[in-house]
């Protein structure tokens, strides 16, 4: 059994990537690292800082995360800037900065890998289109990866993220799965393995 460590504490990217592995012989488990934010407006930049900064901490096999949320209407705005905007602005302040405005959206997740045979982290990514609701709708449940799902409709749905019950996001995620972050990871690190 194979073991990488996830630089996260959010439950519901932790059971993401978790359920990415299942059947295989890796084994995900969460290691909290107090990592300082990088600063950046681009998720593929921050997640590549923060794998290294586990790595360097930790010495072992590890992945790190982030994500951002773009609206093509406010210039990309909130881009990876998402927790800020959320401690200041919150949903409320997004909404109302998008009123009479196109609400086209999409979150953007990058995954970064590193480990002792690689010089540089290895990424895969994610972009999911979607739409914005005019006001928050569901309730956040384990699965949530935060409060941006309760504005969020998908592509090809009619709820909100948080509005989608654990078998509703789990047959979502089976639709996208393919071009999942966390999915295309899972078989590129089970193919190396197979391979060294």
């Amino acid at each position: 059994m194979k073991k990488i460590y996830f630089a996260s504490t959010n439950k519901g990217k932790i059971a993401s990537i978790k359920r990415d592995f299942e059947g295989s012989d890796i084994e995900v488990e969460s290691v909290e690292i107090d990592i300082p934010e990088p600063r950046s407006d681009e998720t593929r930049i921050i997640a590549g800082e923060k794998v290294r900064y586990a790595f360097e901490h930790i010495k072992k096999p590890c992945i790190a995360q982030d994500g951002g949320f773009y609206i093509p209407s406010l210039n990309g705005f909130p881009k990876a800037f998402v927790n800020f905007v959320m401690g200041t602005i919150g949903l409320e302040g997004i909404l109302k900065l998008v009123e009479g405005k196109d609400r086209h959206c999409e979150f953007r997740d990058t995954l970064a890998y590193l480990d002792e045979t690689l010089t540089e982290p290895v990424f895969f990514e994610t972009i999911t289109k979607g739409i914005m609701v005019e006001q928050p709708r569901g309730e956040l449940h384990e699965y949530n990866w935060g409060q941006l799902h309760k504005i969020f409709i998908p592509e090809g749905e009619t709820r909100t993220f948080s509005e989608m019950s654990g078998q509703d996001m789990e047959d979502w995620r089976k639709t996208v799965d393919d071009n999942w972050c966390g999915k295309k990871f899972a078989l590129w690190l089970i193919e190396k393995n197979q391979n060294s």
